[in-house]
């Protein structure tokens, strides 16, 4: 029989699962998102299928680590680096809350070195696919409904969960702005509101009516969507459109991609997309590096100085 937790580090002698079980409570009385418990949820169980949920914190070293990753390369030949990483990350932050807490001795979890992949986005094919408006008199609700999120969301690059939990009052026309309160950082902020999506949600509140402080995009039943609930109604209207990709995430890249195609500035583009660091927008430049290939002639400098265009075409006219 397994000793009752002490907070105080005294007492080490208690399984991982009812320390991870304290892990949560605290995460929750933090007011951690949804989607980041899903996410500790997730990495813990991983972990567990390889080690067990009822050994002692004491067992934790160095070694369990290094052979969790052997473990999930050998249950999966073709896992890659980044989902292993992905699972190595949330349990990063569970095991270092151990040790804190000094259930377990101290040691590093070092994450697999990967090269990043480009990120994907929806083609131009896809999103004509996508955007193309339905007949509102012949559709249903749902589906006109479907198809207001689906340009909310490459038109904002918003995350799933905050789209969840918009609410009619956060969209405010008369100053053409969007309040985004819930947030993956917690710290709300305001995004202007284009034209187009401006038209678009006005027509669609006409239909959608309800008071300020009910959701903008709401189940049949005028009810919050629930999260798993949102991935099935983008995949079941992607694959309606005959788009095969079915991920939300993807519009939050797309929107980043076409942002910077359209020479968008990061700074702005850091601040639509609620980050606090410049980084992951710059990882987004690098990664369209093939793309801002389109009119590089155009903007390159050396191309836009006129005795150098002088020089190409005399040079265009020899060759020919």
């Amino acid at each position: 029989m397994r000793k009752k937790i002490s907070m105080d580090g005294g007492n080490q002698d208690v399984s991982i699962t009812e320390v991870f079980q304290r892990f949560m409570q605290e995460k929750q009385a933090m007011n951690v998102s949804e989607a980041t418990i899903r996410y500790y949820n997730k990495c813990f169980q991983y972990f567990t299928r390889f080690f067990g949920e009822n050994k002692s914190c004491t067992e934790l070293n160095e070694n369990v680590g290094i052979d969790y990753i052997l473990s999930l390369r050998k249950m999966n030949p073709n896992i890659s680096d980044i989902t292993i990483n992905n699972y190595l990350r949330g349990l990063r932050a569970i095991l270092y809350y151990f040790m804190e807490k000094g259930f377990c001795q101290s040691f590093k979890v070092s994450m697999v070195r990967a090269e990043k992949k480009l990120k994907e986005t929806y083609t131009d094919d896809e999103l004509e696919k996508l955007l193309k408006k339905p007949d509102i008199k012949k559709t249903s609700f749902s589906d006109y409904r479907n198809w207001v999120m689906t340009c909310y969301l490459i038109g904002t690059g918003n995350r799933a969960s905050t789209v969840r939990n918009l609410k009619i009052g956060d969209i405010d026309f008369s100053s053409h702005e969007i309040r985004l309160k819930r947030v993956k950082n917690h710290k709300q902020y305001i995004i202007p509101l284009s034209h187009t999506l401006e038209k678009i949600l006005i027509e669609y509140l006409q239909y959608r009516k309800g008071k300020e402080d009910d959701y903008l995009f709401c189940s049949q039943y005028g009810e919050q969507i629930t999260y798993d609930g949102l991935s099935t109604i983008v995949s079941k209207y992607n694959l309606s459109r005959g788009v095969s990709k079915t991920s939300i995430h993807l519009f939050r890249h797309t929107f980043a991609k076409r942002w910077i195609l359209n020479k968008g500035d990061m700074f702005r583009l850091q601040k639509i997309l609620g980050h606090s660091t410049l980084d992951i927008v710059k990882e987004y430049v690098n990664m369209y590096g093939d793309d801002l290939q389109r009119d590089f002639d155009t903007y390159n400098p050396l191309d836009n100085f006129d005795f150098m265009k002088e020089k190409s075409k005399l040079k265009m006219g020899s060759q020919g």
